[in-house]
């Protein structure tokens, strides 16, 4: 079943009149997790942001089970919002450091649900459950956390509205090695449980192989080469794939997640 569908999407941006994406079309399916790979700077993040509607765009269409997002009211896209959640790049960055964890979290079930204070409580301390954590961390603050911690709290906010498609942006980008597997074998985990469909991005073609069901390659604002990880990785026809290859360390792309 065909989830999302991006046809002909558009972005330049006006001031320095850099094209960051230009005229891609592609879809993912209910289930998968389709990868999204590039260099730094190739407008993997900007089409990310263009698929929500967190910026502007100048053509395309983004259709989320055969509704134009694009085109949806105000209204009717907060409540879509529900379905549709991110995962951002910097766990330090993303959390408001001077918010305690469990503030974080029932901000969202404020914002989208009418459950009582003592349900959302217990919804709190579910989702820091169901990322590896527990209640004990309702009070502490952002700081008191590692990274890997404070990106699993990050998870735990996309789940509170019981999302159906998730944005992985770089969710490992800024981890240790030993926590990336950590954060990839969660993510995984939770897609199972929870029946969710990813789109996972990031500039490691080992991180992508590890986790991903398809491949797009991005390149200066378009899409040079998609496929499924075997066909990317061990047949790849662009020149531009092959040198990302080439720049990867390969030989233990099967042995990131364990």
């Amino acid at each position: 079943m065909e989830l999302l569908k991006v046809h002909n999407l558009k972005k330049t941006f006006p001031k320095t009149k850099v094209t960051a994406v230009d005229g891609v079309d592609f879809s993912i399916f209910k289930g998968e997790v389709l990868g999204l790979v590039g260099e730094s700077g190739c407008g993997k993040s900007t089409l990310a942001r263009s698929i929500l509607r967190l910026t502007d765009v100048q053509e395309g269409s983004v259709f989320y089970k055969e509704e134009d997002l694009l085109k949806m009211p105000q209204g009717k896209m907060r409540e879509i919002r529900k379905s549709l959640q991110v995962i951002f790049q910097d766990p330090y960055m993303s959390l408001d450091p001077r918010m305690r964890i469990g503030s974080i979290i029932e901000e969202v079930l404020l914002i989208h649900s009418d459950i009582s204070k003592i349900e959302r409580k217990n919804k709190v301390i579910e989702l820091l459950e169901m990322v590896g954590l527990g209640g004990s961390y309702i009070q502490r603050l952002p700081r008191e956390l590692s990274g890997g911690e404070r990106q699993r709290i990050g998870i735990a906010r996309s789940l509170a509205t019981g999302p159906e498609f998730i944005i992985c942006d770089e969710p490992i980008s800024s981890l240790d090695i030993s926590i990336q597997a950590q954060i990839l074998n969660l993510l995984l985990d939770l897609k199972k449980k929870n029946n969710l469909t990813y789109l996972f991005i990031s500039h490691d073609l080992g991180v992508i192989a590890s986790i991903c069901d398809r491949v797009i390659v991005m390149q200066s604002g378009r899409f040079v080469e998609t496929g499924s990880c075997e066909e990317i990785f061990k047949a790849s026809k662009h020149e531009y794939t092959r040198q990302l290859l080439k720049s990867t360390l390969i030989c233990n792309y099967n042995s990131i997640i364990v």
